[in-house]
């Protein structure tokens, strides 16, 4: 996702799906939602926010007000950080009915508790940070990913 990012696009679609891990690194796939640089309007479509579990509050909120919302850096490490939350506590970082329609879900990522990081150590406290409510007190996908492969 850095990788990516330093390029100066945004993944779009962030979920564990989407990563492949193995002893030799790890792989982001399924870029089909990706955004950034310039797409001719003839290939561009409108991105209507990504599966809701990993999605972050500013895309939830203008999916909502707007029907359409713009993938961006934030809020893939946003999604990242909620992929990391499920996959550390088998839970969503938001409670909701499964039953809840999209509407609800959304409205829960806006306006819902959000459930307290109980992981331990140094993820617990970089999911916590990824997963702000504001995109500018996230930390960016290089300094992620630069914590992640510390060792910690």
């Amino acid at each position: 996702m850095a990788a990516l990012h330093a390029t100066g696009w945004a993944h779009g679609d962030v979920q564990p799906a989407h990563l492949i891990i193995s002893p030799e690194g790890t792989a982001l796939i399924d870029l089909a939602l990706a955004h950034g640089g310039d797409i001719p309007s003839a290939y561009d479509f409108s991105y209507r926010g990504c599966l809701v579990h990993y999605e972050s509050p500013e895309i939830s909120r203008s999916v909502l007000e707007t029907g359409t919302a713009t993938p961006t850096m934030a809020a893939d490490v946003y999604a990242l950080g909620a992929s990391l939350f499920i996959s550390a506590t088998g839970l969503r970082h938001v409670a909701y009915p499964d039953d809840a329609s999209r509407k609800a879900q959304r409205q829960a990522i806006v306006d819902g508790p959000h459930r307290p990081v109980n992981v331990p150590g140094v993820l617990g406290k970089l999911i916590e940070a990824m997963l702000s409510p504001e995109p500018a007190d996230r930390p960016t996908s290089a300094e992620v990913c630069k914590e992640l492969s510390s060792g910690h």
